[in-house]
């Protein structure tokens, strides 16, 4: 019996002074088990999210001060604040409908075509499409100057804020209409709001549906911002150079891992120049293209990857530096 209260005071022992949330040692010599990744989940149960601890034992922070778990708790907030998926889509479609009334304004105050030509005044699908329209902008743009960069500017905003396929096409027709300075601008430009459309409607209405698809990556995503914030549009600048991730991708995703507004127009006015400047050039010999992948050739790839590493170099530089200084 007294051998018994020895191995029972031992464990007891032990267990009080074992820390909070660890396994006691076995009394009988056996190693205890290594500690278990801490889970988070959101409160609707929906969203697991596991995370390790560190294995320096520190709390991993972010360049701002903000470590994992209030990076975790700020979308946990964010996600139980948004709208249900129902809400969502009927704000968005309202939001569509809106746009498609301001698309259907623009045509029709168009001057009056021939019959003949009003078939192809249409969202260009295909190479074939943007010659049929690029022939009969052509012989209205002297005339109705201010009226088809109108037409061209709010029909591509509506592409890029709606994520449609087609803007490619209206980049190369600007190349054909405009003079390479002004399609340069109009192209910049309107890929910049239509962009910024696009990440507002997201900010808005998306919140929910990219979490319950890729809720792990928004967390990831969301601590690679936060480290490299003070870069943010050296960033987006290579993002939109590279054909690393979709344009729409981005669109999408960045209101949701809190990429700054600001930034995010800036640096995509300027990182679409560089393609687009291709797409342009292309244009000007509209008629002679076959498709759209005309206007990749090795030397257009190569001069792609020239500006994306000039993006980079200020942010490469300016690390350097800092690991002088420390």
């Amino acid at each position: 019996m007294s051998s018994m209260g020895q191995v029972n005071n031992s464990v007891t022992d032990r267990s009080d002074k074992a820390g909070p949330g660890s396994i006691c040692r076995s009394p009988l010599g056996a190693t205890s088990r290594p500690p278990l990744p801490q889970q988070y989940k959101f409160r609707n149960g929906s969203l697991p999210y596991k995370m390790d601890q560190p294995k320096n034992g520190h709390t991993v922070v972010t360049s701002n001060g903000m470590d994992y778990t209030q990076l975790r708790n700020r979308h946990e907030a964010a996600i139980n604040s948004s709208r249900s998926s129902g809400q969502s889509f009927f704000i968005l479609a309202l939001i569509f409908g809106f746009a498609s009334i301001c698309l259907g304004i623009v045509y029709l105050s168009f001057p009056d075509l021939e019959p003949d030509e009003i078939q192809y005044i249409k969202l260009p699908r295909d190479i074939d499409d943007a010659k049929n329209l690029g022939e009969v902008l052509s012989r209205y743009t002297d005339r109705y100057f201010y009226e088809v960069v109108g037409g061209y500017l709010v029909t591509y905003i509506f592409l890029q804020s709606f994520a449609i396929p087609g803007s490619i096409f209206l980049s190369i027709l600007s190349g054909y209409l405009f003079s390479f300075p002004l399609a340069l601008f109009l192209v910049c430009l309107s890929s910049a709001t239509g962009a910024t459309t696009c990440y507002m409607l997201s900010d808005l209405v998306g919140r929910r549906l990219v979490y319950r698809y890729i809720p792990d990556r928004v967390i990831e995503w969301s601590h690679t911002v936060e480290r490299h914030r003070e870069h943010m549009i050296n960033y987006i600048i290579f993002l939109r150079t590279t054909p690393l991730l979709p344009n729409w991708f981005i669109n999408v995703v960045s209101p949701i891992i809190n990429v700054p507004i600001l930034p995010f127009f800036i640096g995509t006015f300027v990182g679409v120049a560089p393609p687009s400047f291709l797409a342009i050039q292309a244009g000007t010999t509209l008629q002679s293209l076959t498709s759209s992948s005309d206007t990749v050739t090795w030397t257009s790839v190569a001069v792609l990857c020239v500006f994306a590493v000039l993006a980079m170099v200020p942010v490469l530089f300016k690390k350097y530096l800092r690991e002088k200084v420390e």
